[in-house]
């Protein structure tokens, strides 16, 4: 296998944990906030991510059900609110990108329940987790390093 490189630059590790936090602040709601990034991590295939976002969401108390049945929420009924639902799907479009935009059906239904500072919020922690996932990813640094 290559060697890849294991540096970060403090000020991008810096600024992009300024972003997550202040996302994460603005949207308010730390248990969403561990969702949307675990989903994002297991659509971008982050194994360091989904460590660590899965052990933080264990330990604010996410219930085990979901975090099981997370890559299957569509089909999870009545283990995910609506609330939750908009945005996990605003999630895997922002992500995923598969149109080449969000769907407008996506942020509107989104919409319904954020407000433009909680969409605003949401949007940025899902560009922030993305990034983190591609820095991960494109070193390939495994679950549980502490050298990155």
């Amino acid at each position: 296998m290559t060697v890849r490189t294991r540096l970060l630059d403090d000020g991008v590790r810096s600024a992009l944990r300024a972003l997550g936090a202040a996302a994460k602040q603005g949207l308010g709601d730390p248990d969403l906030a561990e969702l949307v990034q675990i989903r994002a991590s297991q659509l971008n295939h982050c194994a360091f991510c989904l460590d660590m976002h899965l052990g933080i969401a264990r330990k604010q108390g996410v219930s085990e059900r979901q975090l099981d049945l997370l890559a299957a929420w569509e089909e999870a009924e009545g283990v995910f609110d609506e609330r939750e639902r908009a945005a996990l799907a605003l999630t895997e479009a922002v992500t995923v990108l598969t149109e080449g935009f969000v769907p407008d059906a996506v942020y509107e239904k989104a919409a319904e329940f954020f407000d433009a500072d909680g969409l605003a919020h949401l949007i940025a922690l899902i560009a922030a987790i993305n990034s983190w996932n591609r820095l991960m990813v494109g070193r390939r640094i495994p679950p549980g390093s502490t050298e990155w």
